[in-house]
C-alpha cells in the first residue's frame, strides 16, 4: 500500500483559511468541504495564526520596543 504525495498549500491560501476559521462564520466542516482540505489543518492553520499575531504587532526601530503592556521601551539605555 503505497501513500501518495502530500498536497502543499500556498501561504496566502492557508491564511485566507485560517481567518475564515477565526471570524467562526462558518464551522470547520463547512470550511473544510468549501476549501477542499481536512479539518485537522484547518484547526492547525488558525492554532498558527493565533500564536504568531503577536509577532506581526512587535516592531523595533533603532533600540525601541515595546513591552508585555504594550508600552514602548528604549532598550539601548
Amino acid at each position: 500500500m503505497s501513500k501518495g504525495k502530500r498536497k502543499r498549500y500556498a501561504a496566502e491560501f492557508k491564511a485566507k483559511v485560517a481567518l475564515e476559521a477565526i471570524k467562526g462564520k462558518e464551522t470547520l466542516a463547512q470550511l473544510a468541504s468549501r476549501y477542499l482540505v481536512h479539518p485537522n489543518l484547518i484547526t492547525q492553520w488558525k492554532r498558527s495564526a493565533v500564536e504568531g499575531m503577536a509577532e506581526t504587532f512587535t516592531k523595533r526601530f533603532n533600540g525601541i520596543e515595546s513591552d508585555q503592556d504594550g508600552r514602548l521601551t528604549d532598550s539601548s539605555v
